[in-house]
């Protein structure tokens, strides 16, 4: 069997080439892009422009950018572009910094396009079932002002209040609601998006069908800033649905838990919620919450439906948990108590964080049917590696976020992690799964996307990258 966690076995990604032989200077560059923008919009302070070098994710190289720019209308971007590509100035576009895979980390002397001035929410049309809104926008801001005209605007990554819907779109994200209602890619109609040299093209459509030409909405869903610069979006929304009801189930073992997956996946039930949180999540949420979840169990699997009389479905899955080994099974009495158990879910990976200072989050997603093996394969490689790992996942869509704790400060500990997160990547690859299911590839998995991909693959990416932005200009060095 061919070894996945071994770079000989596999295409290797290539450096992204340099954009400009000759940088200009940055009094030059600085100078240029103020020409465009107005003076409080163009940051060059080190001091300042230091802080907008990095996303959240660990074992990400950062450089140091030569400016950063906060834009707040589409021309100003048009501006940033226009320069940057006359002067062969690589361009890494922002939204809040909260990706896990590196892709908003700056290159040395690139101007940093940070979108998070452009948050306006455009319309929200109910007829049409759209909101028309600007990159900057907060996903819960979003989710709040829909809500208020009797709408829903589905994906809810775990950083809803914080992530922006451009980098949502940039990395095709997903969130706890994804088992019944999809992913980002789902809800986006039409893209405004600037290219590398300012031109400025509109995707897709605001209509709830259209299939005229290539789809390059769905192209540029994904692509962390690599193909263009998304500075509007038209996105699909939803009637807003009852009040969601949550059951608490627990398990004496992991695969218990995801046994009960298959049967209430295979039995047709369409949960809005099934989440999976193993002993280790357990204890790290209720060290930082004191929220009193169960420690004896292995696993606690939360389902929820948002049916207008959700207690049959509950009744129906909660008989499916106790048949795959359920020891207990707890369904919430009302909305606040449904609440305070999603509340805990959220809580996981920040919790997880202050086990041992530091996380890798692994965004492993594997077909349901092999859920149990990827989630025990990955207590393997815990006890291997000698490294607590907790497992928190999407249980509903097989996507497993598995979070490496360990000592930054400890080399040897670090090393471990990196090693353990590699071989975590490979398990997932070996069940058939991908080495992403929402927080994309970034920096931290550009080896493992060239793997999964195959050379022929790779070779079309590179393609499709070189029409777009034939300088390479457009987040070099991520993606591969």
């Amino acid at each position: 069997m061919t070894d996945l966690t071994d770079p000989t076995t596999h295409p290797t990604t290539r450096p992204a080439p340099a954009p400009a032989a000759h940088p200009p200077a940055a009094a030059e560059l600085a100078a240029a892009l103020r020409a465009g923008l107005p003076e409080d919009a163009v940051l060059t302070d080190p001091d300042v422009t230091g802080g907008y070098a990095r996303d959240m994710a660990s074992f990400c190289a950062a450089g140091a950018p030569a400016a950063v720019v906060l834009p707040r209308t589409v021309e100003q971007v048009q501006h940033v572009l226009r320069t940057c590509s006359a002067l062969r100035v690589p361009v890494v576009p922002q939204g809040a910094r909260t990706g896990l895979s590196g892709a908003a980390n700056a290159t040395d002397g690139c101007v940093v396009l940070s979108l998070v001035k452009m948050d306006r929410i455009l319309e929200i049309n109910p007829v049409d079932r759209i909101a028309v809104v600007e990159p900057g926008v907060v996903n819960a801001a979003l989710s709040r002002a829909v809500a208020e005209q009797g709408l829903y605007y589905p994906p809810d990554p775990s950083s809803w209040e914080q992530c922006t819907i451009g980098g949502n779109i940039g990395t095709a994200s997903g969130g706890l609601c994804c088992v019944k209602y999809g992913v980002t890619a789902e809800y986006v109609l039409g893209l405004d998006v600037v290219l590398a040299d300012g031109r400025l093209l509109r995707t897709g459509r605001r209509t709830a069908k259209g299939v005229a030409g290539y789809d390059l909405t769905r192209l540029f869903v994904g692509s962390e800033g690599s193909l263009g610069v998304v500075v509007g979006a038209v996105l699909a929304l939803r009637p807003a649905p009852p009040a969601q009801l949550v059951l608490a189930a627990e398990f004496p073992t992991t695969a218990a838990a995801c046994d009960a997956v298959c049967r209430i996946m295979a039995g047709g039930h369409v949960p809005s919620l099934l989440e999976l949180m193993d002993r280790t999540t357990l204890r790290a949420v209720n060290a930082a919450t004191h929220m009193g979840l169960p420690e004896s169990t292995e696993a606690l699997l939360l389902a929820a439906f948002d049916t207008p009389d959700p207690a049959p479905d509950l009744a129906a899955v909660g008989e499916l948990c106790r048949a795959a080994g359920a020891t207990e099974v707890v369904p919430a009495e009302d909305a606040a108590e449904s609440d305070l158990l999603l509340q805990a879910r959220r809580a996981a990976l920040p919790a997880l964080e202050a086990v041992r200072g530091a996380i890798m989050v692994d965004d492993v997603c594997v077909p349901r049917s092999r859920l149990a093996e990827m989630v025990d394969g990955t207590a393997a490689i815990a006890a291997t590696y000698g490294l607590t790992i907790g497992v928190v996942a999407h249980a509903g869509d097989g996507n497993t976020h598995p979070s490496v704790c360990y000592d930054a400060a400890d080399p040897d500990e670090s090393r471990r992690a990196r090693e353990s997160f590699d071989a975590i990547m490979g398990l997932g690859l070996e069940l058939g799964g991908t080495i992403t299911g929402e927080h994309g590839v970034g920096v931290l998995k550009r080896e493992w996307l060239a793997r999964e991909l195959g050379p022929v693959g790779v070779e079309l990416h590179r393609g499709i990258k070189q029409v777009f932005d034939p300088l390479g200009i457009l987040n070099p060095g991520k993606l591969f």
